[in-house]
């Protein structure tokens, strides 16, 4: 596969550093904010001519799109346990109705890494004035318990701080994490390391509890930081 140079957004000094020299898979990947990393691309829309590949097109210097090698959902990708090195996304997961469930996916996958960069909670107008959703809203989701209305919008909004408590929450070891990105720069960026050094990753009851109440309290305090800017 071809390693894609980005057309418009600037690449990343850490995905390089940690990710360079590595097997990669992306999802949902364009030309225009390529990382310029060994990857495979995973797409859920096989054509070239989507909304998405449209405004990819715009983007683009060279009017050209970054090429689909695997159609599938992001959340239900047909490839083996463990056969790539990474996953990495860049505004993307936030499209996921249960988040929980493509993150488990990547964690399938991935030997090592699974690099995430995520909108911050006001990055687009319509994401404005948006409640920072909660982990309890999250885990119902992915426990069916929420019906899955089937559009393509941004059904999440998380901080840095608690996108890291989600990640917590789930057993994954974060052990980098940007606020805001070294990209686009309008984002954060968190990454689990499946595999890290000498560090534990398995937690505790006692402390997923906490995690869960840190992240009730990074919400709260979001919101009232949102609304004060409203003043």
């Amino acid at each position: 596969m071809p390693i894609y140079k980005s057309t418009y957004f600037k690449e990343s000094a850490l995905a390089h550093e940690l990710l360079d020299g590595m097997k990669g898979l992306e999802v949902g990947g364009a030309l225009h904010n390529a990382f310029g990393l060994d990857t495979v691309n995973v797409d859920l829309y096989p054509q070239l001519d989507t909304v998405y590949k449209q405004a990819e097109r715009d983007l683009s210097r060279t009017k050209e799109v970054m090429l689909v090698d695997i159609c599938a959902p992001g959340d239900k990708i047909p490839v083996a346990d463990k056969s790539f090195d990474f996953v990495i996304s860049s505004h993307v997961i936030e499209h996921f109705f249960d988040p929980i469930a493509a993150l488990k996916e990547w964690a399938r996958i991935a030997r090592r890494y699974i690099y995430c960069i995520v909108p911050q909670p006001d990055a687009l107008d319509s994401d404005k004035g948006k409640l920072i959703t909660p982990l309890d809203t999250l885990f119902a989701r992915h426990r069916g318990e929420i019906p899955n209305p089937g559009t393509d919008e941004h059904h999440t909004r998380w901080t840095c701080d608690t996108f890291k408590e989600m990640c917590a929450a789930l057993g994954f070891f974060v052990s980098h994490w940007q606020d805001h990105d070294d990209k686009v720069g309008n984002g954060f960026c968190v990454v689990v390391d499946l595999k890290p050094q000498g560090i534990k990753t398995g937690y505790t009851a006692e402390e997923m509890a906490t995690a869960l109440r840190n992240f009730g309290k990074v919400a709260a305090d979001a919101l009232e930081k949102s609304k004060n800017r409203k003043k």
